[in-house]
């Protein structure tokens, strides 16, 4: 089952089976436990379209399929990621913390993004002005419900300043969190688990080139999704549920975003979500 948010719609793809539903608020849409029950409970009641009624509407323009929901983040838990942020940071004294935290057993998670600072699928995510290395980083992200359980994926694209958090950790907010850091969608499959093969994709253009086709996939991913969602709802709590990236495996080498590159950061059974860059 498939969730899409256009304008204030829901769209379900229940299986090829299309379902747009009236104006929503996403807030409480979102912010129920047994989403997935209640939603192919409801599109019984919705308009029902052909698909290339729905497929038209999708292409028009989509939302990130979220209302207020906070966005958090988790760190270092692929491999790949705990060298590059021990590569970075080496000048700065700080390699060692990022090998620490990938052995621990509380994980890293941050604050990402409100709601206002998330980006949608076809629109630009940005790149600081003061910063002379960027990256996006594909992530599998979860929906969790406001109980603390894993009810859904969607894709992530959490930007970020390598040049600023590698200078000194303590920057990881300015390096993470500002206008357009990151993007969410095109649409949250909406279920409980998600196969621990499942690829992810990332590739990036510049002016109609490639210069960047990367892959990983979830068996690299070291800590369970359930696992992070238990650690971020221990003395925390999210009336409307939340969204958590789960890290990322992809951290290209030698590579700094420009503005006008266009990032595409595909998931098996989610999708692609596309974005262009910009700079703020």
């Amino acid at each position: 089952m498939l969730l899409y948010k256009i304008e204030n719609k829901p769209l379900l793809d229940i299986n090829g089976d299309f379902y747009l539903g009236p104006d929503a608020d996403w807030d409480q849409l979102l912010g129920r436990d047994r989403l997935k029950d209640l939603l192919y409970s409801e599109a019984q009641n919705w308009e029902q379209l052909t698909q290339t009624d729905a497929e038209s509407l999708i292409k028009e323009g989509i939302q990130a399929p979220m209302g207020n929901q906070e966005v958090w983040a988790a760190g270092v838990t692929y491999y790949r990621s705990r060298t590059a942020r021990m590569e970075e940071s080496q000048d700065a004294g700080g390699a060692d913390f990022y090998d620490k935290v990938y052995d621990a057993d509380r994980p890293e998670l941050f604050f990402k993004a409100t709601a206002s600072r998330v980006s949608n699928p076809g629109g630009k995510v940005n790149i600081r002005k003061d910063s002379t290395w960027d990256v996006p980083e594909p992530e599998l992200t979860l929906l969790i419900s406001p109980s603390g359980k894993v009810q859904g994926f969607t894709i992530g694209n959490d930007m970020s300043s390598r040049s600023i958090e590698g200078e000194n950790p303590l920057y990881l907010p300015q390096a993470k969190m500002y206008l357009g850091s990151a993007a969410l969608g095109p649409c949250i499959l909406i279920q409980n688990e998600i196969p621990e093969n499942t690829p992810i994709f990332l590739r990036i253009s510049r002016k109609g080139n490639p210069v960047v086709s990367e892959k990983t996939d979830l068996t690299q991913l070291k800590r369970k999704p359930q696992e992070l969602a238990d650690w971020l709802f221990r003395a925390n709590s999210f009336p409307l549920g939340c969204f958590l990236m789960t890290g990322t495996g992809i951290v290209p080498d030698d590579f700094t975003l420009e503005p006008d590159d266009l990032i595409q950061i595909e998931i098996a059974g989610i999708g692609v979500l596309e974005n262009s860059v910009g700079k703020i």
